[in-house]
């Protein structure tokens, strides 16, 4: 049992309330130590580092928000449309409760995906910090889940609708694939049985799992300690009393610093909030003003802006390219063994291993070439830490060019999105397939060119500039 430490006499009143709180729960003032006043992190953070704590304020809004939500919120396919209706027209403070949850789902993968970009310039996945971006895209892949789910709940045509096309995507999958969608949709048809399970998974099953992942990621961040602009390793020196010399404590000097962010992130969002809650039909599309009709279908299907790049991709997978995919391993097969220096065994295990590509290619139809490429999409940037093999981690001293390589990519990425609002083309399926074809070889070629180039030399202590 620990020592019961009592205040001495004549101390005020504060100290004698958290001196008797200290003896009583001693492992909560542990851990503030531990993860704030004792936590001691680059003195270099910079703008990019506030979207961690914008990504934890977003979190409780949407936590909060959603509480007040589920209160009047009916999951009938009968009445949830009617309830939300509701909730914007009758209920007190309502339609504002209701335009914050969905200006924050937008919010949230605003600040996650600025998050996850520094991570990539500042190179904050490499080791020691593996396990913090593994956990970091799990949260993404959770993010992804919870907002699809939510996006049904409303009832009107594009939730309806939506949720009909990515889930008959699953149908795609051979030989569980039919099996698999009637298990999510809970019924042959999106219905009530599909909204219920949408509703509890949603409120209670995936936000359990994410808050889990944020306590494991934040405790992670705090065992190996924060990466910085010039991604050098503050542990390295340290003053006699073994603290970091580039460091600072973390409570109170980037608690109040991000203060400022958070109140430049509140000013913006209440912007939007009061002044175009729709974001011109981005955040909330028309067509979800409008009551679910099975026997109505929308002009134009498109996910909402969020998973456009990915969605883009999807659709970038055609009978055509799929014949380009199969013709290009052949020739690279053909290339490969008449090029020389390896044994008769070695050109035998080539060919043979791309006409199996070539056979399982040809095999499955694009559809579910496509399903398959959307889901990769995602989950190639879990291995992010071990195809990034440059000998620096921060792009402040990785060659010049990089920084238009990262540059073509954000831009690439952007022009994904917004073609995978747009109707179908000629043209936009030609630029999502080169897209897409860039978006792949910008990871998978990365072990080679993330290591040529002229890398600049790493100064030996942080550099660092108020701001």
């Amino acid at each position: 049992m620990a020592e019961m430490r009592e205040a001495p006499e004549g101390a005020p009143l504060g100290v004698k309330l958290t001196t008797w709180a200290e003896s009583r729960f001693p492992t909560a003032f542990d851990a503030y130590r531990v993860h704030l006043s004792e936590y001691y992190a680059p003195k270099n953070f910079n703008f990019w580092y506030f979207f961690g704590a914008l990504a934890m304020l977003v979190l409780v809004i949407q936590i909060v928000t959603g509480i007040f939500l589920v209160m009047h919120y009916k999951p009938d396919a009968a009445k949830a449309f009617e309830s939300v209706e509701y909730i914007m027209r009758d209920v007190p403070w309502g339609w504002m409760v209701r335009y914050m949850h969905s200006t924050g789902a937008s919010a949230f993968f605003v600040v996650v995906y600025l998050h996850m970009f520094r991570s990539m310039i500042y190179g904050s996945y490499q080791k020691p910090r593996e396990l913090v971006w593994i956990f970091g895209c799990a949260i993404f892949l959770c993010l992804m889940a919870e907002a699809f789910m939510g996006y049904l709940l409303p009832w009107g045509q594009m939730s309806y609708w939506g949720a009909q096309v990515i889930i008959n995507l699953f149908a795609a999958i051979p030989f569980i694939g039919e099996d698999l969608s009637l298990l999510i949709r809970g019924d042959y048809v999106v219905g009530d049985a599909t909204l219920n399970r949408f509703f509890a998974l949603h409120v209670i099953a995936v936000p359990l799992v994410l808050m889990g992942l944020v306590v494991a990621h934040l405790l992670a961040l705090h065992d190996v300690g924060s990466n910085n602009p010039d991604g050098i390793e503050i542990k390295a020196k340290k003053d006699a009393r073994g603290i970091p010399l580039d460091g600072i404590p973390f409570h109170p000097y980037y608690t109040v610093h991000d203060i400022m962010g958070v109140g430049v992130f509140l000013f913006l969002f209440s912007a939007v909030l009061f002044f175009a809650p729709e974001m011109g039909g981005y955040f909330l599309e028309f067509n979800n003003f409008i009551p679910a009709d099975p026997l109505k279908t929308p002009a134009h299907i498109a996910p909402v802006w969020y998973f456009t790049p990915f969605y883009s991709m999807l659709r970038a997978v055609t009978d055509p390219m799929v014949n380009v995919l199969a013709a290009l391993v052949a020739l690279g097969a053909v290339l490969a063994v008449l090029k020389g220096g390896i044994s008769t065994r070695a050109k035998a295990a080539v060919l043979i291993s791309a006409l199996v590509a070539v056979v399982v290619l040809k095999t499955f139809d694009a559809k579910f070439w496509g399903v398959v490429v959307m889901g990769l999409a995602v989950m190639i940037l879990f291995p992010l830490p071990w195809l990034d093999r440059s000998p620096v981690r921060s792009i402040r001293y990785r060659p010049s060019w990089n920084r238009w390589l990262y540059g073509l990519f954000v831009f690439n990425f952007a022009v994904l999105g917004y073609l995978g609002i747009k109707p179908p083309s000629d043209v936009g399926t030609l630029v999502s397939q080169t897209g897409t074809l860039f978006y792949f070889g910008f990871f998978l070629l990365m072990p080679w060119w993330s290591r040529i180039g002229e890398f600049k030399a790493l100064p030996d202590r942080v550099t660092f500039q108020p701001h």
